[in-house]
C-alpha cells in the first residue's frame, strides 16, 4: 500500500489519500468537526485541501466518519465520495476497524497489560465521562485493553486497543485505575500541559477499503515534543 505524506500551509499532514479516502494527523488542538467555538474544523481545512490540489470548481464532498477529542492527536479518517461514506459508517458501526492509541501515564497502570470493562456514564453539561465498575442508568459498556510497551523516566508509554468507543473512552477509563493521561486535567492529571493537548495518540488504524476490498492500514507519527520524542521509534511510519 502507497503512503504519501503532504504538507500544506494550514500544516495539514496527509497520511493516505486515493479517489474515496483521506487519512490525516491531526494536530492536538484541531476540531474535527465545526462546533460553538466557531473555529475553523478540521474538515474544512482538508477540504480546501482537496480543492486546492484538484482544482475543484464548486463544493468539495467531504464525509466525516469518526472524530477525536480536541485535545489529541492521531489519525483520522474522511471520505471523499458519497459512495465510500455509508460503507465506512457501516465499518466502524459494526467494529470492523482495529484502532490503536498510545497514551503516555505517570504513574505504572495496576498490570502490565489488562483488559478494562466499565460502564460509562456521560455528563453532558461537564462534557465529561464518568467510568463505574458496575452498571448504571444511562451507561453504556465500554471494553479497552493496555499493555505497557515503554518506560520513560517519569512516564509509562501504553498501547491501547479499542473495543469500543465511548465518549472520552480512553481518558475515563484510565482514570479510573488511578493513570490519567499526561496533562489530562479534566481526568485527574495534576497540570496541564502548556499547549491544551494531552498526551493521548492515534496511532494505528487498520480496515477493509470502503471500495477496493482489501485490507489497508495506517500510522501517525507522534508530534514532535519532548516526551513523544523519547519513546522509542514513535517517528517511524
Amino acid at each position: 500500500m502507497a503512503t504519501k505524506q503532504h504538507s500544506h500551509k494550514n500544516n495539514l499532514q496527509v497520511i493516505y489519500e486515493d479517489n474515496h479516502l483521506i487519512v490525516v494527523n491531526k494536530r492536538a488542538g484541531d476540531i474535527v468537526q465545526g462546533d460553538k467555538t466557531g473555529d475553523k474544523p478540521l474538515s474544512e481545512v482538508v477540504k480546501t485541501y482537496i480543492k486546492e490540489k484538484d482544482n475543484k470548481p464548486g463544493n468539495v464532498y467531504l464525509g466525516v466518519v469518526h472524530r477525536l477529542d480536541r485535545p489529541t492527536s492521531g489519525i483520522v479518517l474522511f471520505a471523499k465520495t458519497s459512495k465510500a461514506l455509508p460503507r465506512l459508517n457501516k465499518l466502524f458501526a459494526e467494529k470492523k476497524t482495529e484502532k490503536t492509541y498510545w497514551a503516555l501515564v505517570k504513574n505504572e497502570p495496576p498490570k502490565k497489560q489488562d483488559t478494562l470493562i466499565h460502564y460509562l456514564k456521560r455528563n453532558q453539561k461537564q462534557n465529561k465521562s464518568y467510568a463505574h465498575k458496575n452498571e448504571v442508568p444511562g451507561s453504556k459498556k465500554g471494553i479497552l485493553h493496555y499493555k505497557i510497551i515503554q518506560q520513560l523516566e517519569r512516564y509509562f508509554l501504553l498501547e491501547i486497543q479499542l473495543e469500543t468507543g465511548r465518549h472520552h473512552q480512553i481518558r475515563s477509563q484510565l482514570s479510573a485505575i488511578g493513570c490519567p493521561i499526561k496533562g489530562d486535567l479534566k481526568y485527574g492529571f495534576d497540570r496541564s500541559n502548556k499547549d491544551a493537548s494531552i498526551h493521548l495518540h492515534a496511532r494505528k488504524l487498520s480496515l477493509i477499503h470502503p471500495v477496493k476490498k482489501e485490507e489497508i492500514s495506517f500510522t501517525a507519527p507522534t508530534p514532535d515534543e519532548v516526551l513523544w520524542n523519547a519513546c522509542a521509534t514513535n517517528r517511524s511510519t
